[in-house]
């Protein structure tokens, strides 16, 4: 092993010092171990520098998508991979691979998951949205009541302007639990507001219970309820989510699970 005591301490100093400078945390901390590495494998000064490059890429790569997803606000975690596909509805599983590839969110698409509860449209809605993520596009997710009550606050401290600027420029907002809760006039005034922003220019995910047909009941108004279908389903990919219940498939291996111990 290369012998650090032959090293010139006071440069190894200033690579350190200069790191910090330039929040090169990963040169600071590794740049022993990777003069080590480097003497070992007889790497030569081209391939030294770019692998403690690389090293230092790759963590900020990482920290930025933990960021995001941190900042997204997901409740829990969902993978794609974590889907048992076969339990899927039909229409879920003819369309999974096209909705993976995010090309939705590139051509400012919406998704509407829409049918019966416990049939993953929660799962896959929070799935696509941490890849997302991952692939470097900024998501924004809530639940429709909460997203609601939000509103109202804003609106209430007049700082509601500044949200929607934000609102705007997320690459993906996920909305879950549309139709979980009635809205008052109020309400539904401003989620219609505030989903128009995006229409046609930045992708929706929206989970529901409800069929189409049932929408008023959200938004009080039948002017207002044909508007925002018409604007929200418009070149969108609806997905019938009717279906047997995957928490409920799920419920019942684990009490066999509990009864065979």
């Amino acid at each position: 092993m290369f012998d650090l005591k032959d090293l010139n301490s006071s440069f190894i100093d200033n690579i350190k010092n200069y790191s910090s400078e330039l929040k090169l945390n990963v040169i600071k901390s590794d740049i022993l171990d990777s003069i080590n590495e480097a003497n070992e494998n007889n790497l030569s000064y081209e391939e030294f520098l770019a692998n403690l490059l690389q090293k230092e890429v790759d963590i900020k790569k990482y920290n930025l998508t933990q960021s995001r997803i941190r900042l997204a606000n997901f409740p829990y975690k969902k993978y794609l991979e974590d889907l048992s596909l076969q339990d899927l509805p039909k229409d879920a599983q003819s369309k999974l691979k096209y909705l993976s590839s995010l090309k939705f969110i590139d051509n400012g698409q919406n998704v509407i998951l829409s049918g019966n509860p416990g049939t993953g449209k929660t799962h896959i809605a929070i799935a696509l949205g941490i890849k997302s993520c991952l692939e470097g596009y900024k998501v924004f997710f809530t639940t429709v009541p909460l997203f609601i009550t939000q509103l109202k606050e804003l609106r209430s401290t007049k700082s509601l302007r500044s949200f929607q600027n934000k609102l705007a420029k997320y690459d993906l907002v996920i909305l879950d639990e549309f139709g979980y809760i009635s809205s008052d006039k109020e309400g539904a005034e401003l989620l219609f507001t505030n989903l128009s922003i995006r229409t046609g220019r930045k992708s929706t995910i929206i989970t529901t219970n409800l069929s189409f047909d049932r929408w008023g009941e959200i938004f009080i108004d039948p002017v207002m309820t044909a508007a925002m279908t018409d604007r929200l389903t418009h070149k969108s990919f609806i997905i019938n989510m009717n279906g047997n219940s995957y928490r409920m498939k799920e419920t019942k291996t684990w009490l066999e699970g509990l009864n065979v111990n």
